[in-house]
């Protein structure tokens, strides 16, 4: 009897590129925005239902919670399930307009007076969060929360008062890194790509670039990743690479690695696809519907950084 199957399919056949593989594990997997935004990137799906989707996120400060960000639960806004909903929009490109202006009223009022964001509001105490994750009562402003926010708002062009003092939040965190972490870093990144100032955020990556190969702070080598140390507190093998900086050729990360050593790390994110269709979750797991959650969100996130990159999916 003949094989059925997409294991007798052959090598070449459609079933077996990287796109179709990742989208049946979305559609196995998936929350319904990840699904309809899986759609928008890779299917010439529309916005509008990426929007419907992430309005469930919504609340009435004009935040989002709900578990947007798969490691906080609970119904109430945070700072990072807002970031999460802007890197939605920006996707869609409908990051702008009435939308973001309440997103901007939200972040106001739970910034601290230089307009930094903390990385979990107190309101998470009453919900289960990643042991990772503390929850304090007077949490200081954060580049981790706040760098991306900015980064996305600058990007977009939108005008807000709130915005000036978080960017001389950002820029002050940034000039002043001497000892960081992976994440931080990806913050600091996240904002100098769209920075306004274009020449003192050059001057400000270059730096960053000589700190993070200086700490080994970017696994350059995945054939040798014993030789890179991983950061406190994240989880064992939990290691960096250049394209977790680097999300696109454009940005200012890019210089801080050589084509090769980009071209390798590449390699070794499309050979992390698994049998599944999806990408694994690199950070610690704690419980397992936040990893379930989190796994078509990294999948995606892989599949954008290999197009960006000209890799082909087919």
């Amino acid at each position: 009897m003949a094989e059925t199957g997409a294991s007798a399919l052959p090598p070449t056949h459609p079933a077996h590129d990287p796109v179709t593989r990742a989208e049946r594990f979305v559609r196995l997997t998936a929350r319904v925005l990840e699904q309809r935004l899986f759609a928008h990137l890779f299917r010439g799906g529309t916005a509008d239902p990426v929007e419907t989707a992430l309005d469930a996120y919504r609340n009435e400060d004009g935040g989002y919670g709900h578990a947007l960000e798969p490691d906080l639960r609970g119904p109430v806004s945070q700072p990072l399930h807002t970031a999460h909903a802007l890197g939605v929009l920006d996707a869609v490109g409908r990051c702008a307009g009435q939308r973001v202006e309440r997103v901007c009223r939200y972040l106001t009022s739970v910034s601290t007076a230089d307009g930094a964001l903390p990385a979990i509001h107190p309101s998470q105490r009453d919900f289960p969060t990643a042991p990772f994750m503390s929850v304090v009562d007077d949490p200081p402003g954060a580049l981790l929360a706040t760098g991306p926010v900015v980064g996305l708002l600058n990007r977009n062009e939108v005008w807000h008062a709130w915005l000036f003092r978080a960017t001389d939040f950002c820029w002050q965190a940034v000039e002043s890194l001497e000892e960081s972490h992976p994440r931080e870093i990806e913050a600091a990144v996240a904002f100098l790509d769209s920075a306004p100032d274009r020449p003192r955020a050059r001057a400000a990556a270059d730096r960053l670039g000589r700190l993070v190969r200086a700490h080994r702070l970017a696994a350059l080598d995945p054939d040798g990743l014993d030789a890179y140390p991983v950061s406190p507190g994240y989880a064992p093998g939990e290691h960096h690479f250049p394209y977790d900086y680097a999300r696109t050729p454009h940005s200012l990360a890019r210089a801080w690695f050589t084509d090769d050593e980009m071209a390798r790390c590449l390699d070794h994110l499309a050979a992390q696809q698994q049998e599944d269709g999806g990408w694994p979750v690199r950070r610690r797991h704690w419980a397992p519907a936040p990893t379930l959650e989190a796994r078509p969100l990294v999948t995606i996130e892989a599949l954008r950084t290999l197009r960006s990159y000209g890799r082909s999916l087919r």
